[in-house]
């Protein structure tokens, strides 16, 4: 049994599947092809590009090329067994083809299921375009409606109303920019007005640096001038508490010595004590009597005392004599009456003191009574001479620290007077 042969020699240009061509497409004569050739004008322009999305694939035209003599071709054997030129049959078809796709943008061959999609975008795009039509036709004929005089004098008004928009926006702009000039005007002298307060700021800056660098040393100062007020206060509270002639005289007793500023005034033969030592007690017991005298504002009859340290003396108002008030060394009896009279005469200014204080307050009284040279000792009823001559050491040493006691009390009722005239001053 003998096998029925197909004869393809094309594809479909879209799906690229096999087509099987008609017999007659080999037998076309030239006059054929010439009408074929003919453009087609009233055929619609498909856009093959826009509907790329509905193609499955494109495929270029297919254009057939020859390639030997029309002798060495090869031969297509049909189905009733005739033998014709593959060449010829080919060209042939390729030429319709050509011709075809030549005359439209869609390229041939194509199958019939391709023929029929291509057929129906071919309708809607005649029916967009159909609509298209009717739409300009519409609006044609609406215009050709309308009178022509009206539609000029409503665009001349309408240019008009535009101009004098035009104008107005002129002026406007003008306006604008002459707003626009004086900001910038405004602008430059903000800046300016700027650039100085920054000047001003900065100058402002350092003054306020420099005074507050200033301030800083004045209330370090300040801080440093109240701690001073306050210890100077706290000195004064302590020198108001303090007696300037306890502070400045201390009178005490070393064993049978008495001493003023640890000056031993006397001397025993169990201990000889230096003669300068007694002289420089001397000499502070008449600076404390010289000042005892001054804060009383008294002043001695007869004698005037001279504190003049370890050399200090009494002048004699009458003869102006001046009577030494230290001794020259040894312990003498008869020829050092100088002396002796300076001791008297100290002693008749203590008296002359006593009973000054005792013109102002009757109750004071002095635990030893003086008299002339002498000092009595109240609770025994002995009597002490101030004197050397004709006189022991223990009884001088004796009465010297009599003398001493006195002078404490003395003293003390001067400092108590001193320290009520502060606190009476002080509260007026």
């Amino acid at each position: 049994m003998v096998e029925q042969k197909t004869s393809v020699s094309f594809v479909c240009q879209r799906c690229l599947q096999p087509l099987k061509l008609d017999s007659t497409f080999g037998k076309l004569g030239e006059h054929t092809l010439a009408e074929l050739s003919l453009p087609i004008h009233a055929a619609p322009e498909v856009d093959l590009e826009s509907q790329a999305g509905s193609l499955d694939r494109y495929i270029p035209p297919f254009r057939l090329t020859e390639s030997g003599n029309g002798a060495n071709g090869f031969m297509l054997v049909g189905d009733e067994g005739e033998t014709e030129s593959l060449s010829h049959h080919m060209r042939v078809t390729a030429s319709l083809f050509d011709i075809l796709s030549g005359n439209s943008q869609v390229d041939h061959p194509l199958c019939e299921e391709c023929t029929d999609a291509l057929l129906d975008l071919m309708d809607q795009q005649l029916k967009l375009t159909e609509d298209e039509w009717n739409d300009y036709n519409q609006f044609l004929e609406r215009l050709e409606a309308e009178d022509e005089d009206q539609g000029i004098e409503s665009l001349e008004k309408e240019l008009a109303d535009l101009r004098a928009e035009e104008q107005r926006l002129l002026r406007e702009l003008a306006t604008l920019q002459e707003a626009e000039l004086a900001t910038k005007k405004a602008i430059a002298e903000q800046r300016a007005e700027h650039e100085r307060l920054d000047g001003e700021e900065e100058r402002y800056l350092r003054e306020y640096a420099r005074h507050r660098r200033d301030q800083m040393l004045t209330d370090d100062e300040l801080i440093s001038l109240k701690c001073q007020i306050n210890y100077a206060q706290a000195q004064l509270e302590k020198l108001k508490k303090t007696n300037v002639f306890n502070a400045t005289f201390h009178i005490w007793h070393s064993g049978h010595f008495g001493t003023i500023n640890n000056f031993r005034l006397g001397r025993l033969p169990s201990a000889p004590v230096d003669w300068s030592e007694i002289n420089a007690a001397w000499g502070q017991t008449a600076l404390l009597l010289t000042a005892l005298a001054r804060k009383m504002n008294l002043t001695f009859q007869r004698f005037r005392l001279v504190p003049y340290g370890n050399h200090s003396y009494i002048e004699v108002l009458a003869d102006e004599r001046e009577l030494p008030l230290y001794g020259s060394g040894g312990f003498r009896f008869l020829w050092d009456r100088k002396f002796d009279s300076a001791m008297v005469a100290f002693l008749d200014c203590l008296q002359q003191f006593k009973e000054e204080v005792e013109k102002g307050d009757s109750g004071f009284c002095l635990p030893y009574r003086m008299e002339r040279d002498k000092i009595e000792d109240s609770a025994t009823g002995n009597s002490y001479s101030i004197r050397i001559q004709f006189n022991s050491e223990e009884q001088w040493t004796k009465a010297l620290k009599f003398l001493l006691t006195n002078l404490k009390w003395g003293l003390a009722w001067v400092s108590s007077q001193f320290t009520k005239d502060e606190a009476e001053s002080l509260q007026h």
